[in-house]
């Protein structure tokens, strides 16, 4: 099989689609419970609270022109970052502390949702019998321990391209062409079970040129028409450093999983590792790398692998360098 060289040219970025007007454009319960509360928020803050209103206005950089609603703390990017080019420094980012968290930011609302119902029957079993309180206990345990995010240590060394989701390799498969790749690919699928961490990030320093979303079906992540029938959103990326590589990362809805977060805008630059979403409960991530002369696939079916940490590949040393990284 032939294999393809790098593209020598720099892509430009290509506009958000029609149909993609939120990083989680699968909606939701708790998506529209957020909304509503956060409707709420702004118009408190812009009624009680208009000399802090004025403090991040004065902060904010960048436009918030397209963005659905005001843009008037950092909270208000949450599902709508992709529709605007505004954002603060983290110095002056009042929320920056919930990077911090050992929680998946984009799973707060459904940790409120969720979590405070289920301590609030656990205390009320356990006040009449201990046995009472087991279920919600370890419904409570579930949801906090589906929504963690644990920090992970990114290899530096140049070449490498690291996992974008945790899970197991369901597949390894050289194809003949991919569309955006330009030419012959490899396709690593990873299954991810409602027991992993649903993180998603950046395989390698890269420039977002395409984001595309696609409704679909939920059939279980397993079967392999679930790669071509799900709900998924495919972001298309270029490396940074010469050689310049196209490469995508595809997330895809499971059985479980409805939801897809993904709050990259076009033509933004990642590095390696950096967390741009998630996936809720049981699904799916592929990465799709150009096949060339150079590859080395450096994983296999049935391994476990771990987000931002594990290696799957790597490029032969010297062929490409990666950008310094960027903690997200």
């Amino acid at each position: 099989m032939s294999r393809i060289e790098s593209q020598p040219t720099e892509l430009a970025p290509e506009p958000l689609p029609d149909n993609l007007r939120s990083a989680q454009p699968g909606g939701g319960f708790c998506y529209s419970v957020e909304l509503a509360w956060g409707r709420l928020r702004r118009w408190y803050l812009q009624t009680f609270r208009r000399g802090y209103v004025a403090r991040m206005a004065a902060l904010r950089q960048g436009s918030d022109e397209g963005a659905p609603h005001a843009i008037l703390d950092p909270r208000d990017l949450k599902y709508c970052r992709n529709q605007c080019t505004c954002d603060w420094d983290p110095a002056d980012d009042p929320f920056r502390w919930r990077e911090r968290l050992p929680f998946a930011r984009w799973g707060l609302a459904e940790l409120q949702l969720m979590g405070w119902p289920l301590f609030v029957l656990l205390l009320v079993g356990g006040w009449f019998h201990p046995a009472l309180a087991l279920v919600p206990a370890v419904l409570l345990a579930f949801v906090l321990y589906f929504f963690r995010d644990p920090p992970r240590s990114v290899p530096q060394e140049p070449g490498l391209l690291v996992s974008p989701a945790d899970g197991t390799i369901a597949e390894v498969a050289r194809l003949d062409h991919d569309p955006f790749v330009g030419g012959p690919a490899v396709r690593i699928g990873i299954f991810l079970s409602i027991f992993n961490v649903h993180i998603n990030r950046a395989p390698a320093a890269a420039r977002v040129i395409r984001l595309r979303y696609e409704p679909g079906l939920f059939l279980n992540a397993l079967n392999p028409e679930s790669a071509l029938k799900n709900e998924n959103l495919t972001i298309g990326l270029e490396t940074t450093d010469s050689p310049r590589r196209r490469m995508v990362v595809r997330q895809i809805a499971g059985l479980i999983a409805r939801r897809i977060v993904c709050n990259l805008r076009s033509g933004e630059l990642v590095a390696r590792g950096h967390k741009f979403g998630m996936i809720k409960l049981g699904s799916r991530t592929e990465l799709v790398l150009p096949d060339e002369a150079g590859l080395e696939v450096l994983t296999r079916v049935g391994q476990k692998v771990k987000g931002g940490s594990t290696v799957l590949a790597r490029y032969a040393a010297g062929t490409n360098v990666e950008a310094p990284r960027n903690d997200a």
